[in-house]
């Protein structure tokens, strides 16, 4: 399939991957939105402090797997301009393995520091145990958090912004149906949630 960013007209263009994004963004925060409601119909006020105390952990692991995403995106972009495919792949096999070393480097290093990170980031006495609780298992799946974000900059820069788009909205429709499954069905409280 021929990477219509070459090709195209840039009105065409600007339809075909803004309404996309726009779609991902809404579905984003509807994802948020929809782990507080079950969280706090099923765990309690204490449940949303501790999303709130982790959510700078994944921040953070967000921002550095967009860094890598983004870049490697722009020298996709540069060299598939070039027509240098086979440097533009290259590119991208480096972006795989850092975003895979990143995601594990995370892992360990989020996994060793959590308990003094979520007292820096406000975790109370009463709030703590389930920071805990739910920080260990969302840094367990930084590895996977930091491939997916990154993978979406560079299917969108190979001119696929519906797939990009599709990945998002998987997962949103899976925590929906897996969120009340696990806190309501299953009584796994904030652990079921992350």
């Amino acid at each position: 399939m021929e990477n219509p960013l070459g090709t195209e007209k840039i009105g065409k263009l600007m339809i075909h991957f803004a309404v996309p994004s726009i779609i991902s963004l809404v579905v984003n925060s509807l994802y948020n939105m929809v782990d507080q409601i079950f969280i706090g119909q099923g765990v309690g006020y204490l449940g949303n402090a501790a999303t709130n105390v982790i959510l700078p952990l994944t921040t953070f692991a967000m921002a550095l797997a967009l860094m890598v995403g983004d870049g490697v995106a722009a020298f996709m972009s540069l060299n598939l301009g070039k027509n240098e495919a086979d440097e533009a792949a290259h590119g991208v096999g480096n972006a795989i393995a850092f975003t895979v070393g990143l995601g594990i480097i995370l892992t360990i290093l989020f996994e060793l520091l959590l308990h003094p990170l979520c007292r820096i980031f406000g975790a109370t006495e009463n709030s703590m145990p389930y920071a805990l609780r739910y920080g260990r298992i969302i840094v367990l799946g930084f590895l996977f958090f930091a491939i997916d974000t990154a993978f979406a900059s560079i299917l969108r820069a190979d001119g696929r912004p519906k797939a990009s788009m599709a990945g998002l909205l998987i997962g949103c429709m899976t925590n929906m149906i897996l969120d009340p499954l696990f806190i309501f069905v299953f009584k796994w409280g904030i652990a079921g949630a992350a």
